[in-house]
């Protein structure tokens, strides 16, 4: 039986070498590191709360057949840094366009997960030279009434006892219940790779103040906005969507002119993990279409 390794321990450098697999880079002084594949035109997959590059495992490579594909850890997540920063959709933002800038990457195409959508939803509506089209998966930023399990982790203290405790049953409850839709899916190699980087001191208190900054939903105005941008959008959701209901998918559509709605049945939260064959068909066939 392994040792159980106590989550929020680890230095980020030593864990990082033990088991990061992508690159490094620095962004106005922090860390970013990033999964690089494939080639041809650019497309960088942003994961969403509490997840990082692994998010996007049954993704990866089907879509670096076809294109450059870069999966960067958000500031708080994976092996990136973790600080006492403003965490929110500006950081998050930054961080994206800084990646961009630092590797000479004049547009790309976006895929957005739940945070990582709304992030792609700030940089598409600042930067639309900077985005060729967007894809928002059970996206983040229309209002929405938080799930039970969200109110409980904002309760300070009480969040603080449940993640220190040694064992994987939360976590492994919570991607179950509001993430994967097949709790069969969920075997225990998957588990690992996408709970090992909370192993990572620090990470607690990232995610705690990630959630509790309240700002997840807060872009309707900002989704209305980039209607307009003229950006070819389309939004995929899971039908069984736990965190974000999917009529947030047909509101979303609605702000969105002209923009292409898939809705994946079994599929929860993390649609592309769920329905990976259908996801990737229908985003591969999207980014290869005419504008």
């Amino acid at each position: 039986m392994h040792r159980f390794v106590p989550w929020n321990s680890q230095p980020l450098e030593a864990w990082a070498e033990k088991y990061a697999e992508g690159r490094f880079i620095d962004l106005a002084g922090r860390r970013t590191h990033f999964i690089e594949r494939g080639r041809g035109r650019p497309v960088v997959l942003i994961h969403g709360f509490n997840l990082d590059h692994h998010s996007w495992i049954k993704n990866l490579d089907a879509l670096a057949a076809h294109f450059k594909v870069y999966a960067p850890d958000l500031w708080g997540h994976g092996y990136s840094t973790r600080e006492p920063i403003a965490y929110g959709y500006d950081l998050f933002e930054e961080q994206i366009r800084l990646f961009l800038d630092a590797l000479d990457i004049q547009s790309a195409s976006l895929i957005g997960h739940s945070m990582g959508g709304g992030t792609s939803i700030v940089l598409g509506l600042r930067h639309p030279d900077r985005v060729d089209k967007l894809v928002l998966v059970d996206a983040s930023g229309i209002p929405t009434r938080l799930p039970f399990q969200a109110k409980i982790f904002r309760l300070k203290g009480v969040a603080e006892f449940l993640l220190s405790l040694p064992t994987d049953r939360i976590r492994r409850m919570n991607l179950a219940d509001i993430w994967i839709h097949d709790r069969g899916a969920l075997t225990e190699d998957i588990y690992r790779n996408l709970m090992g980087f909370q192993k990572i001191e620090g990470t607690t208190q990232a995610l705690l103040a990630i959630l509790r900054a309240d700002f997840f939903n807060t872009l309707e105005a900002e989704i209305k906005a980039l209607g307009g941008s003229g950006i070819p959008t389309m939004i995929i959701w899971g039908r069984e969507d736990a965190a974000l209901p999917v009529g947030n998918a047909k509101t979303m559509k609605d702000f969105i002119p002209g923009s292409r709605l898939e809705i994946l049945e079994k599929a929860g939260h993390l649609a592309n993990f769920d329905q990976a064959d259908t996801f990737n068909e229908l985003v591969i066939d999207f980014l290869n279409s005419a504008a």
